[in-house]
């Protein structure tokens, strides 16, 4: 079991495949793109199940895949297969922004992975393709619908981004008016791409859920897990849900059970800080198993107890990409 300097237990790993996308989403990064890693500082497929089941070994029974994109990885099942078969593993999940996943739907259910997170930031075609740079939309929506009716348990994750898409929060709630799915509004976050200077955002979770109310009056709060990022609601009359996750207000990192590594192998301790070390290469050399159970334990060991504490280390924007450290 992993234990930080907190006594928190941290068992939930997001594990990025790579830091490609094939969308400019103009929160995330430039649109030039970034400098993406050379193809050989990348974790080959057969490390990253390797990594997978050390990890596992040491008590995370939560792995969510994410990139980048993590489609853009042709082999991308062959590591699902292998999370399959790993014994204490209890909840398999990717993030994805659904354009290219259609082709995987099947496998996926038949390996019982059902847990599924879609980007969306828009609901209308025109707004959607001017926040992604990319003409997307159409296959994005289909394979949302399908994934949806399909059975998949479908969170839809929506950046409300200041004069770009507010006007969508309630159209993309319609979802959850006709479908059982759980749309979910993320405050903007300072990442490269993003908004380039500020110390406070317009609209935070508060302001949204006082938009929502507005306009939806008999909306009732659920219970949520203790280690959960998002304050759960349902709408009277609908059949999904929604939630506000505070990812610049932080309301939830005291208890907070999460470690990131990155396609490069970066251990990130925290989201909002710069990563503790890097295993690429440890995992490349002699007795790699023992080496990096050791260092993810000191990484562990040496979190800081929030992500205001973490970002302290930098000066206003993060200069990472979200897409390279996996969201």
């Amino acid at each position: 079991m992993l234990i930080d300097n907190h006594n928190r237990v941290i068992n939930y790993l997001r594990l990025a495949v790579t830091d490609r996308c094939n969308l400019r989403c103009n929160y995330c990064m430039p649109a030039e793109g970034i400098d993406f890693a050379k193809r050989d500082n990348l974790f080959t497929m057969e490390e990253l199940c390797e990594l997978s089941s050390i990890l596992v070994s040491q008590g995370i029974d939560k792995i969510r895949l994410t990139g980048g994109e993590p489609f853009v990885r042709k082999d991308l099942m062959t590591l699902f297969r292998h999370l399959s078969t790993l014994e204490g593993l209890k909840d398999i999940s990717v993030t994805t922004n659904a354009t290219i996943i259609g082709p995987y739907i099947d496998e996926l259910k038949s390996l019982g992975i059902k847990d599924i997170n879609v980007s969306l930031d828009a609901i209308n075609k025109e707004v959607f393709e001017r926040i992604t740079r990319r003409k997307q939309y159409d296959i994005v929506y289909e394979n949302l619908i399908r994934l949806i009716t399909e059975g998949f348990n479908v969170r839809v994750n929506f950046i409300v981004l200041d004069g770009q898409n507010v006007e969508e929060i309630l159209p993309v709630l319609e979802l959850t008016k006709y479908y059982d799915v759980s749309v979910r509004f993320l405050e903007e976050m300072p990442f490269n791409g993003g908004s380039k200077n500020f110390n406070t955002i317009k609209w935070d979770y508060k302001t949204i859920y006082e938009y929502i109310a507005g306009h939806f009056p008999e909306i009732e709060k659920l219970k949520s897990h203790k280690t959960s990022t998002s304050i759960n609601y349902k709408i009277k009359g609908h059949k999904g849900t929604f939630g506000l996750i505070p990812s610049f207000s932080r309301t939830f990192c005291g208890n907070c059970n999460r470690l990131r590594i990155s396609a490069t192998g970066d251990v990130i301790t925290c989201l909002y800080g710069k990563p503790r070390m890097n295993i690429r290469d440890i995992m490349r050399g002699e007795n790699s198993e023992e080496e990096v159970k050791s260092h993810i334990i000191a990484a562990v060991g040496s979190r800081s107890k929030t992500g205001f504490e973490e970002q302290q280390q930098y000066k206003g924007v993060f200069n990472n990409s979200m897409t390279s450290i996996g969201g």
